[in-house]
């Protein structure tokens, strides 16, 4: 946190109601053949920006246009 706080960072809490978003992204990521058990970070992200309105810089955007698809992302 002491890190983050010299950028002016704003951090919150990720919202109950992104809970069914990312499950539903990982329920997807399974059928389509996934291998991982455990939900990846990617979509809690995914599924909070979409909540709260916000867009998404990375430099790997197949996952979040894939799960998120009305998602913003910003990609180099």
């Amino acid at each position: 946190d002491a890190l983050l706080d010299v950028y002016d960072t704003l951090r919150t809490p990720v919202p109950w109601s992104c809970a069914a978003l990312a499950a539903a992204a990982f329920g997807l990521y399974r059928r389509k053949g996934g291998a991982k058990s455990k939900p990846l970070p990617d979509f809690y992200i995914g599924a909070h920006a979409a909540v709260a309105n916000l867009s998404v810089l990375t430099r790997d955007p197949a996952p979040y246009k894939t799960y998120f698809p009305r998602l913003a992302v910003v990609a180099p």
